[in-house]
């Protein structure tokens, strides 16, 4: 323990001596790294939900032994009353012929090439391309000059390229919103807090710098792994988050100290004290993020890299250039007075505390209460993919996206993609066709099953024996060639599977898995957005309890390791996960079931519940940890469990009050955004945030902290011997 406290004061001396030094290496790193950071959007693609599995398996087989497209452009066409059925032919006819040179487009599918594809006003047309989501840049762009609306026929484009490319549009507005939301707030709150306009402006400098800073180094990182577009929302959610919290920590402590030091003291003694929980902080995060990495799904590897990316600049920024350049303001840190700071506030927080503790029974009996009703609504939450439903209403992308759902798949739709693979080398064979009839007819006898196309459907419902001798007439086989050759190659071949229940039902996931099969004979393979529905939840759910594993095992150990006790970690860390069900309970009222003013929705974003886990519980355990640690001081002192609590609670409130506030304003500002995900993870944050600093911080835990006393701290005699040498007294 000596070696950190000698660590941390060696680092406030040397960010005082070399100050200048440091704020000049920062300048010209930030400066340089600020320039890439305005080019990250060119290196982010898809929403990041890929995963290695029988779906991603199916995809490149379709693609390259099939020669299925690798993207898909939904052109849909709309017509007024007033056009006639004859013009608006001759003018999708005319738009379609208009891109047949587009590079890179490999099949075009009419609405008068295929039956289904015209219904009434609105008709639509498939257009593939080989290329990737990052190449289709310049290809959309051309599709959009070359397929314009005209007086009385509205043309719009829909598709995952083009929800790729708004999604990533609507972030980089969607971050212009929070920040004009957030910033401003959070700059009115630190002058409440601060009262001088130096110390207020210095937190949000710090905030953007992380942000920039991360966001530059991502843009390198970017270039060698995919990195989703929701990077864009996380990194200044995180970043502003944390980079402001830390800064206002740091920037208290030195103003404290102050007022009885020079400045280089003063930077030396906050090193010691706020810079060891900043780095506690930090370490809580990281580790929350990290045990994302364990879901083998890529957004959620991008998330733990980028949080972690934001976590670590936010970190060696407030360790590094905060007291560098705080060792050049000094005592210019009170310049600007704008509001009258009287005091701390401890007496008010000293009331409260001693009305807490002398109610403890019935304040905990109603704060779990509390907790317990909130999170209610969990029962029925529902999670689901993001698609283009996810974008602004206004947004083309996802009106057509909806026309087309509406118009032509309807409300229970979807499809199931199978490769099936039969033991002998040609697939055409009479005993291989039976075999594939069977598995046809098998199909055929499922409940959820609408129709089924396939090689016996190119004629008809054929028989097995009936395509065998279609197969060996030199006359027939010439006529049918084209679509065989499109649905078979060598022993495998193409059965698309239309089923009567959504992609995301229970239903069709059970479908899959129990379809999905490799008897020795005939092999099937599974694609399409039911089975990638049905892979992404199933990791999730196999993979989430060893996240939780490693998040509550490590926030143990640390606890023990800072307090010296084995009930404080154990409460801590139940507190905390009841404040995180009544979070979520309160993210299913206010989204699925449409409170405060916002639209309801069918289920939550699936990666929301690991998103908000994941971030929040290391950051609501960090101010727990402030908290304590105080407790815990006054404790060893005093040896009087309800004294420590009292003082411990009105010594530290009013920072971490603060501190919360920040957290909830910057991350909240997220819920007034566009995008529904970005919405759902920002308020959902915000509202776990909340709960923990208000329910549970001041009511919850100095309840407990009475009612259980001297339990508190115990300790198997091993740690006993260790605990006044604790490194976490900070208040």
């Amino acid at each position: 323990m000596d070696v950190m406290i000698f660590m941390f004061k060696s680092l406030g001396k040397m960010t005082y001596v070399y100050r200048w030094i440091i704020l000049a290496l920062w300048g010209i790193a930030s400066f340089l790294l600020i320039l890439y950071a305005f080019k990250l959007p060119d290196v982010l693609s898809g929403d990041g939900f890929e995963m290695k599995g029988s779906y991603a398996k199916v995809q490149k087989i379709a693609k390259e032994e099939f020669n299925l497209p690798n993207n898909s452009v939904i052109v849909l066409f709309e017509k007024e009353e007033k056009v006639k059925e004859e013009a608006f032919r001759q003018f999708i006819l005319k738009k379609l012929e208009s891109v047949q040179n587009v590079e890179g487009l490999v099949s075009l599918i009419s609405p008068y090439d295929q039956e289904g594809q015209l219904k009434g006003s609105v008709a639509f047309a498939v257009l593939g391309f080989d290329r990737e989501f990052n190449d289709m840049g310049d290809i959309l762009n051309e599709l959009k000059m070359k397929l314009k609306s005209e007086d009385g026929i509205h043309i719009r484009l829909t598709g995952p390229a083009l929800i790729n490319e708004d999604m990533n549009k609507a972030s980089q507005e969607d971050l212009k919103k929070a920040e004009m939301i957030g910033i401003p707030i959070a700059l009115i709150v630190l002058l409440i807090a601060f009262g001088s306009f130096v110390a207020a402006s210095v937190p949000i400098v710090i905030g953007l710098l992380a942000v920039g800073c991360s966001m530059g180094t991502l843009y390198f990182i970017g270039q060698q792994k995919e990195l989703s577009i929701f990077t864009l929302n996380i990194v200044p959610m995180i970043g502003l988050a944390l980079g402001i919290d830390f800064a206002l920590l740091f920037i208290s402590r030195f103003r404290e100290e102050l007022k009885s030091r020079d400045v280089k003291e003063a930077i030396v003694v906050t090193a010691q004290t706020a810079g060891r929980a900043i780095l506690f902080s930090a370490l809580c995060v990281i580790l929350g993020l990290a045990s994302m990495l364990v879901i083998d799904v890529e957004i959620f590897k991008t998330v733990a890299i980028s949080g972690a990316v934001i976590v670590i600049f936010s970190l060696v920024i407030a360790l590094t250039f905060l007291p560098a350049l705080l060792s050049v303001i000094g005592r210019n840190i009170n310049k600007l007075q704008v509001l009258e700071i009287k005091g701390s506030g401890e007496g008010v927080w000293h009331r409260f505390s001693k009305f807490v503790m002398n109610r403890a029974g019935i304040l905990s009996l109603i704060s779990f209460g509390i907790l317990l009703f909130c999170s209610i609504p969990i029962s029925n939450m529902k999670l689901s993919i993001p698609d283009a439903t996810a974008l602004p209403k206004e947004y083309d992308t996802r009106i057509a996206y909806e026309i087309y759902e509406k118009e032509f798949l309807g409300e229970n739709h979807s499809e199931v993609l199978m490769i099936v693979r039969t033991k002998e080398n040609d697939i055409l064979e009479k005993e291989s066709l039976r075999q594939l009839e069977n598995l046809l007819q098998d199909l055929k006898k499922e409940e959820i099953v609408a129709s089924v196309d396939s090689i016996f459907s190119i004629m008809g419902d054929l028989h097995y024996q009936q395509l065998y001798m279609l197969l060996h007439n030199d006359e027939t086989k010439k006529k049918i060639a084209p679509f065989i050759n499109k649905l078979v190659k060598g022993n495998q071949t193409i059965f698309t599977v239309h089923l009567n229940v959504d992609f995301d039902s229970e239903e069709a996931k059970e479908f899959v898995k129990r379809w999905e099969k490799n008897d020795g004979q005939i092999e099937v393979l599974l694609g399409g957005l039911p089975k990638f529905n049905q892979e992404i939840h199933d990791e999730i759910s196999e993979n989430f309890k060893y996240s939780l594993l490693i998040v509550f095992v490590s926030t143990f150990i640390i606890l023990v390791l800072a307090f010296r006790s084995i009930v404080i970690p154990l409460k801590a860390i139940v507190m905390n996960i009841m404040s995180l069900m009544a979070s979520f309970g309160l993210l299913v009222w206010i989204f699925q079931e449409g409170h405060f003013g916002f639209e309801p929705v069918p289920a939550i974003a699936l990666m929301i519940p690991v998103f908000v886990f994941g971030v929040v519980f290391g950051l609501s355990m960090d101010y727990e940890v402030f908290l304590l640690s105080k407790i815990q001081e006054i404790y060893l002192k005093t040896n009087d469990n309800d004294r420590a609590t009292i003082e411990g609670l009105s010594s530290t409130s009013r920072v971490i009050t603060f501190a919360a506030l920040i957290m909830i304003i910057v991350t909240g500002a997220f819920a007034f955004t566009g995008i529904v995900p970005v919405k759902q993870m920002g308020l959902g944050i915000a509202l776990a945030i909340f709960i923990d600093a208000t329910v549970v911080r001041l009511l919850l835990v100095p309840s407990l902290m009475k009612l259980m006393g001297d339990i508190n701290w115990w300790a198997p005699k091993f740690l006993k011997k260790l605990q006044r040498a604790n490194v976490f007294h900070e208040y």
